[in-house]
């Protein structure tokens, strides 16, 4: 039995359409229903036939959905929700797949106070975005983590965990706050330090842009690829996950000014203790499934 009938995505880009190509690739029989605002967007989409249906506005979208899923910037995550409320059917859960958890939890919840809201963050993406940037096997092997408040139905809950194992994800359920806490050090501080490194060595005047593009190493050059990340997204998640954020980025600020201190002392037991800790983390990324282990991050040359 299907966990949902008809589903409805708003937001067509990257993580909208990879969804609704891995509904059509798992479940072909759900009938989807999308929207987004940009109308170039909703062209692409038609043309691709990523839907049954690409609707004008976002409350034709939901208007006969079991399940509504937002993916627009999570700052946004409040005005779309006011805008399919009175579309909205009584039984509909809403979910979302945005980066950053409790803001999203209080700004749907505050929107849609009669509704089911139980917001999820897919962990899976590229650096594309847009509707061709999709494909149905994103999720396939990837963690996605829900964080229900209190008091929502279980079977709900069990629906929804449903339909993300059958677009191939592995779930967990945990408190939005502390989502928040985990994901600001695996992912929201990488992408500010990715975005800060790329922008230092495009502002060094000793070094010239040429330089940087024609010589850039593998670690470089997999920082350039995390700062190529939607510009929207990112800054939605940062002031959106901003206690979390600060409180990792102290953090790292610390650890970064003790190997400042080990580079300029010559302390070189204490700079191998760190890579040699570091290197056990890497390895208990690849035994866990999160990455591949073939040399250069198997890539093909």
């Amino acid at each position: 039995m299907l966990p949902f009938a008809r589903v409805s995505i708003i937001g067509l880009g990257l993580l909208g359409s990879s969804i609704a190509k891995a509904v059509r690739a798992a479940m072909p029989t759900v009938r989807l229903t999308g929207h987004d605002a940009n109308p170039e967007h909703a062209e692409t989409a038609r043309t691709l036939k990523l839907c049954d249906d690409v609707t004008d506005t976002a409350g034709a979208a939901v208007i006969d959905a079991d399940l509504v899923i937002l993916c627009v910037p999570v700052g946004a995550m409040g005005a779309v929700a006011a805008q399919i409320a009175d579309d909205l059917p009584a039984e509909a859960i809403v979910s979302d797949v945005g980066s950053s958890k409790a803001s999203v939890l209080a700004a749907l919840t505050s929107a849609l106070p009669h509704h089911v809201v139980i917001p999820a963050h897919p962990v899976a993406g590229t650096e594309r975005s847009g509707p061709e940037a999709g494909f149905s096997t994103l999720f396939q092997g990837r963690w996605c983590i829900l964080t229900p408040p209190e008091g929502v139905d279980p079977n709900k809950i069990n629906q929804l965990i449903a339909f993300w194992e059958r677009l191939g994800a592995t779930v967990e359920v945990m408190d939005a706050a502390h989502h928040d806490l985990v994901l600001a050090i695996t992912s929201h501080l990488p992408h500010l330090i990715a975005y800060t490194i790329v922008g230092t060595a495009s502002d060094l005047e000793s070094v010239t842009r040429s330089e940087v593009i024609k010589y850039s190493a593998g670690g470089f050059r997999d920082f350039t690829r995390i700062a190529a990340s939607d510009p929207t997204m990112w800054r939605d998640v940062f002031l959106n996950n901003k206690e979390a954020v600060l409180e990792m980025l102290q953090r790292f600020s610390e650890d970064l000014t003790a190997l400042q201190r080990a580079i300029r002392w010559g302390d070189g037991d204490a700079l191998f203790d760190l890579f040699s800790k570091t290197r056990a983390i890497r390895r208990s990324i690849i035994e866990e499934g999160q990455d591949d282990a073939r040399p250069d991050f198997g890539r093909e040359h």
